[in-house]
């Protein structure tokens, strides 16, 4: 029997790579707004992070999404995504919110 490929995504975070179903993606749509992906599934480009607090926060401090989209990110659109990420975290169990 054929063991399943999983595909790994590098988390901007903390720079591991990990199973992409342990990862949250971050999305930039055609319109150029930064959504979070809980399906994976929305048109645009992606970047993954892993479901934790402290993992968004480093990607936040170092300004990784403006570097990973090529564009200028302001403030305001980090604390959307992490209000945004919290409520998700709530509503999955917690999850891991460090």
């Amino acid at each position: 029997m054929k063991v399943k490929h999983e595909p790994m995504r590098r988390c901007i975070g903390c720079m591991e790579s990990k199973p992409k179903k342990e990862c949250l993606r971050i999305c930039r749509t055609p319109e150029g707004l930064l959504k979070l992906d809980p399906t994976g599934k929305l048109n645009g480009r992606g970047a993954y992070i892993c479901r934790s607090m402290a993992c968004f926060e480093k990607a936040a401090k170092g300004h990784k999404l403006n570097r990973e989209f090529e564009m200028q990110i302001p403030d305001t659109v980090y604390a959307e995504l992490r209000a945004e990420l919290e409520r998700i975290m709530q509503a999955s169990g917690g999850g891991n919110i460090e």
